[in-house]
């Protein structure tokens, strides 16, 4: 079991920044790779971010490439999700989650583990 608590969300103007944590505890940190999701009221839980299996390298969904970016620190089993230029479309309720080796990345059925989310609000 590994348990995942995010942070740091907030409302914030367009063009702004705002840095996700997600601490997690339990099982060893490096058994898991770990990604972003974000879910807008009414819309579907969508990929924005994770980890390859290695940790040597990331993925982004289209929609936040060039504006987030994904960093770990390992010795605080914390990882973190950077969000420059927001845009009024990235509001959502953004989640992390742990996969296990070999499950796809993209897909919130690959991760066994969630978050409970944190609330980011981008105004216009």
């Amino acid at each position: 079991q590994v348990q995942l608590t995010e942070s740091g969300g907030g409302l914030v103007q367009a063009g702004g920044s705002l840095r996700l944590s997600c601490a997690a505890s339990g099982r060893t940190f490096s058994n898991y790779a770990m990604g972003w999701f974000r879910q807008a009221p009414g819309k579907e839980r969508e990929f924005v971010a994770a980890f390859t299996w290695s940790g040597g390298s990331t993925y982004y969904a289209d929609s936040v490439k060039g504006r987030f970016t994904l960093s770990r620190d390992n010795a605080k089993n914390t990882v973190y999700l950077q969000m420059n230029s927001l845009k009024p479309e990235d509001t959502a309720a953004y989640y992390c989650a742990a996969r296990s080796y070999g499950k796809p990345y993209f897909n919130t059925a690959g991760y066994g583990y969630w978050g409970q989310g944190t609330q980011v609000t981008v105004s216009s």
